[in-house]
């Protein structure tokens, strides 16, 4: 793909959603990726970033020719606008973009949209039917929700960082931006919902998605644990708490082995594959609750098996007995693996200088109406041009709010 633009690209999408207009306002990662989900599936995403500097995320890690890589994947699918929205010409830009958008996003900390003039009650009376999601730390309501917050933290408040760790070690990150990502799925869950109720109503709505929310809804039985036995979880390392065996075990070559034996019938086979069966036909044994009675001596004979043999060895004879097995990849795994290839999640995109960069490909997979590359991340205001006279702006105006430094 080239980054080059034109109007026709976006109109020209196949994928499930074009035609539907996406009003982008947020920064970094959780609204942006949000868009960019919506953008991968044919939407016209017109992203709204600072003149001069952009969206932070523009220098974040490592860059390419003054530009982060990762900008690649978060803005694929998506124009910029350059547009300083402290301005009050720039709020009735976004007020005049917004009367035929179908989706705002936004993930700036409450109240910042309402003191520009552009919160849900001044958007919602200029366009119905337009649906805002709204991404924050805490909410836009309750007792934390004027506070700062990040994706770090929510992941801390909503108990999953307490589980990211070894027993009786400090909690670690998981590795990624997960507290935001899953916030922004979410919150495309929360669009798609409210498009469906829209082809009824005819309205729009506010989506109100809270970063500590979205880690605490994949918490699993976290709560309803500590509220009906009062039991507190605690970090397992690599351990899957009350479901047995599953867990990571060294082999001889100094890599691990990831191994979910936690099957009845799946415990069977691997006992038998490790020459256990003494373990295997313990009646004891034969189900969840028994094996995690005993957890400990399963997992000592495991690792004791894995012990004297390769990931690779380990591997290929769990495959032979269909035991769910596999190694912890890196990413030089990752771009080596045929079944990344042949599913097309190793995707190449050329730059502007003619090189070529992998991207991840596009999820869900869809069979009649798949996502797509349509178009590379755009240079900072790549699209202002086009994007202004789309609401009626003559090129003097333009170029006049441009010498004000509003527009770049």
């Amino acid at each position: 793909m080239s980054s080059a633009s034109s109007d026709t690209e976006f109109a020209a999408s196949t994928g499930p959603l074009a035609g539907l207009k996406v009003v982008e306002l947020g920064q970094l990662i959780a609204g942006p990726f949000a868009a960019k989900t919506l953008g991968d599936f044919g939407a016209d995403v017109i992203k709204i970033e600072p003149p001069v500097t952009g969206d932070p995320l523009r220098q974040w890690r490592l860059m390419k020719d003054g530009t982060s890589v990762w900008w690649q994947v978060q803005s694929r699918n998506k124009r910029s606008l350059a547009l300083d929205l402290k301005d009050a010409a720039a709020q009735d830009i976004v007020r005049q973009l917004v009367q035929d958008a179908d989706v705002l996003i936004e993930n700036f900390r409450p109240g910042a949209m309402e003191a520009w003039g552009l919160g849900p009650e001044a958007l919602l009376t200029l366009n119905p039917r337009l649906i805002m999601l709204r991404i924050s730390g805490y909410g836009q309501s309750g007792p934390y929700r004027d506070k700062p917050g990040f994706g770090v933290v929510a992941e801390a408040m909503s108990g999953l960082r307490h589980l990211t760790a070894e027993p009786g070690r400090v909690p670690v990150r998981v590795g990624v931006s997960i507290g935001d990502t899953l916030a922004s799925l979410h919150g495309v869950m929360g669009i798609l919902m409210a498009l469906h109720e829209r082809e009824r109503s005819g309205l729009g709505q506010v989506i109100d998605v809270a970063l500590y929310e979205a880690v605490f809804n994949c918490m699993e039985s976290l709560l309803p644990e500590y509220s009906a036995f009062g039991a507190v979880r605690e970090a397992a390392g690599s351990a899957l708490p009350g479901i047995a065996p599953s867990n990571a075990y060294r082999c001889a070559d100094g890599g691990y082995a990831l191994i979910a034996g936690n099957g009845d019938s799946i415990f069977k086979r691997l006992m038998s594959t490790m020459g256990r069966m003494d373990l295997g036909n313990d009646p004891a044994l034969a189900d969840n609750a028994g094996r995690v009675a005993r957890v400990a001596e399963i997992d000592a004979a495991i690792g004791a098996w894995t012990a004297q043999l390769s990931v690779s060895e380990v591997l290929a004879a769990l495959d032979r007995a269909a035991v769910p097995a596999g190694r912890i990849y890196t990413v030089a795994d990752i771009a080596a693996d045929p079944h990344y290839q042949a599913r097309g999640m190793l995707q190449s995109v050329h730059m502007n200088d003619g090189s070529e960069l992998k991207v991840p490909g596009i999820v869900p997979k869809l069979s009649r109406t798949p996502g797509s590359h349509r178009r590379n991340a755009p240079t900072l205001g790549q699209d202002s041009d086009a994007v202004l006279r789309e609401v009626g702006l003559t090129e003097a105006q333009i170029q006049a709010l441009k010498d004000k430094g509003i527009v770049g």
